[in-house]
């Protein structure tokens, strides 16, 4: 048999694991995750009121759940107190680290670390019960909120500040963060992007659906929007740009209708200066801009301060090194060739990368497909070889020598018990734990 460790669990893990076993009748394929729980992003990322997307976790169970799959969770790889990625070579035949991009892209201005000031994966992380999140009181005293960004991430916490409590009950998200939530008091939402319309990043069904919040008004400026040449005639946009146009013409046009809450789509300024008040986020300095003529834009030396309590950044993720691997901090991806690790140029036998800490920080959950699908070829291609290298037949046992105590299936069976237990009694669906504590004690009650 050829023995497989895939480093992540989330889609680019799964998709690597499905092609693996679907390809080869003599791969076992373990997956590992530093998290007790599966499904990476798709828990942990995806908003909880977009049920569609998340029930991928179905597809993505069927993987794990295969007979040459085994999910071996509360594994640490590199980094302080983690597994060496040296040694865990020393237990499979290849490994392939699906280990995404953690962290996120910083401004680079002035403020941008005062109190109030948090990227959108920290308040992602926080309402989707990621047990390193912090609650820090992200909507604590805010009544006005400056989104950064025009991305599907930023629409996602956007509508997340504007939603309501019985919408949001119905959700998975933990009863901390829903309490928090349904006791905001952000009335005033600005999303800001430093470019036009026409080159936003959000997908139009992601956007339409600010404008179906109950009790909210969507409010666009047409001077902004005409500032942005591709407006006035969209005909030569990829369609999903003229999509997006035509939904930001509608809600100009249209009458306010008095919501209690208001979202305001910015366009053509970008982040100058976060400014303080009493110790903490108290306003947001905007640069204008305007079009170079080349797909990008150039300031004008105009100003703008927006009243902002809280603000979220987000600006993109980024992949970070992993100890023991090499790194490109240029692109934030392991350097590789057709999914093979590059070590000084050359090819290291055995290792191998998918999904966003190979390609970057792009496209949406089905692009790990093809990702994964080349990573699978390469492997497959150097399979006769690997299978030489004498490893254990079952990699548990060392892995319990080195002081880790993997999470199997049915630990995460038992986690999924509870939270449908927990849910049950605060009258919800299932809901999500929020720590590292209820989560290691809730899979140690579905232990063998």
């Amino acid at each position: 048999m050829l023995r497989v460790a895939v480093v992540g669990s989330g889609p680019s893990g799964c998709y690597t694991a499905q092609g693996l076993v679907q390809q080869d009748p003599s791969v076992c394929v373990d997956v590992l995750d530093r998290l007790p729980c599966p499904y990476g992003l798709v828990r942990y990322g995806v908003a909880p009121d977009h049920e569609k997307i998340k029930s991928l976790q179905n597809n993505l169970r069927t993987v794990l759940e295969h007979e040459r799959v085994r999910f071996l969770g509360g594994v640490q790889v590199g980094g302080p107190g983690g597994l060496p990625v040296g040694r865990l070579r020393e237990l499979y035949h290849a490994v392939v680290y699906c280990v995404g991009a953690a962290t996120d892209r910083h401004l680079q201005i002035p403020g941008e670390d005062l109190p109030g000031s948090w990227s959108a994966t920290e308040f992602v992380s926080w309402y989707s019960a990621h047990p390193d999140a912090v609650d820090d009181g992200f909507v604590r005293g805010a009544r006005s909120a400056v989104v950064i960004g025009v991305g599907n991430v930023a629409v996602d916490v956007t509508r997340m500040l504007a939603r309501g409590a019985a919408e949001l009950s119905r959700t998975d998200m933990p009863e901390g963060a829903l309490a928090s939530l349904a006791a905001s008091r952000v009335t005033e939402i600005h999303m800001v992007g430093r470019r036009g319309p026409s080159q936003a990043r959000f997908t139009t069904k992601e956007l339409r659906e600010l404008g179906a919040l109950p009790d909210t008004d969507v409010v666009v400026d047409p001077e902004e929007l005409a500032l942005d040449p591709a407006f006035t005639d969209p005909s030569a946009l990829p369609a999903a740009q003229r999509r997006n146009i035509e939904v930001l013409r509608g809600w100009a046009a249209a009458p306010a209708k008095g919501g209690a809450r208001r979202i305001r789509l910015r366009f053509f300024l970008r982040p100058a200066e976060l400014l303080a008040a009493d110790g903490r986020v108290g306003a947001v300095r905007l640069e204008r801009t305007v079009p170079d003529g080349h797909g990008g834009v150039t300031g004008t030396g105009r100003y703008e301060d927006i009243a902002a309590q809280l603000v979220l950044r987000s600006v993109g993720y980024r992949g970070v090194p992993l100890d023991g691997l090499p790194f490109d901090a240029g692109t934030g991806t392991v350097p590789h060739r057709g999914g093979r690790v590059l070590r000084d140029g050359a090819v290291a036998p055995g290792e191998y990368v998918a999904g966003w800490i190979k390609r970057g920080p792009t496209g949406v959950i089905g692009t790990n497909r093809p990702c994964a699908k080349e990573t699978v070829t390469s492997l497959l291609a150097d399979a006769p070889a690997l299978v030489r290298a004498q490893v254990p037949d079952d990699s548990v046992p060392a892995l319990r020598a080195e002081g880790v105590e993997p999470v199997e299936w049915a630990g995460w069976q038992a986690i999924e018990r509870v939270e449908a237990a927990l849910g049950a009694s605060l009258g919800r669906g299932a809901v999500k734990l929020p720590d590292w504590e209820s989560l290691r004690a809730a899979a140690r009650s579905g232990a063998p």
